[in-house]
């Protein structure tokens, strides 16, 4: 990026003709960020600029290289960058099958200690890119670690913490499974997921006696 005007164009022309001449794999990762639409008001003219860049480079792109652009903002990217792609492949959410493979990887050495609570864990994660996952269950893993407090827990404290971002489907499918896990009460489970202990009391079960604390 530079001042200059017309600079910052040169210098991504510069560096996708390097890409051509040497039939190279280029990823333009965060491509939303040079190739915003046009429609935009809030970008001054130079950014505008780079996307004219961007739609040229990509019309002469040669069959001997292979482009790549990828975006967590695909409505922030001009259209007519996307109709200049071969193809455009979307990742959606991990469903909880996905993500309950990806905790288990995630726990490493401490998947034993949390052998229990994989499918509740993988029931109040979702919606989660997978790397947020991964910094959920670190998080976790501290506090094991650390021995904060017991894991029953950190489990709700954590899932407390998500109740707000589930779906109501999601919410009644994340408190089933901390009913089955059997280590709160079904008042402590509706606090965590807003669920009434009457809908929990029919999916689940009777609730357990001895409920462990929260706090």
């Amino acid at each position: 990026m530079s001042s200059l005007l017309g600079k910052t164009g040169n210098n991504l022309r510069a560096a996708l003709d390097h890409a051509k001449k040497h039939a190279a794999v280029l990823l333009l990762d965060e491509i939303d960020a040079i190739a915003k639409r046009r429609s935009d008001e809030s970008d001054i003219g130079e950014l505008k600029r780079l996307v004219t860049v961007m739609l040229q480079e990509v019309d002469q792109w040669p069959d001997s290289g292979l482009l790549l652009a990828a975006t967590n903002h695909p409505e922030l990217v001009d259209p007519a960058l996307w109709r200049r792609f071969d193809m455009v492949v979307k990742f959606d959410a991990p469903d909880a099958t996905s993500i309950g493979v990806a905790i288990k990887r995630f726990l490493g050495d401490d998947q034993e200690a949390f052998k229990s609570w994989i499918d509740v864990l993988a029931a109040g994660l979702q919606g989660q890119s997978l790397s947020d996952v991964e910094r959920s269950i670190n998080a976790l893993r501290r506090g094991h670690a650390l021995q904060t407090a017991p894991i029953e827990k950190l489990i709700g404290s954590a899932m407390d913490q998500r109740q707000e971002e589930l779906s109501k489907p999601e919410r009644l499918n994340l408190a089933i499974e901390l009913a089955k896990a059997g280590q709160h009460t079904h008042m402590q489970i509706s606090q965590m997921t807003g669920v009434a202990r009457d809908t929990i009391r029919k999916h689940a079960g009777p609730s357990p006696r001895k409920g462990r604390g929260l706090k």
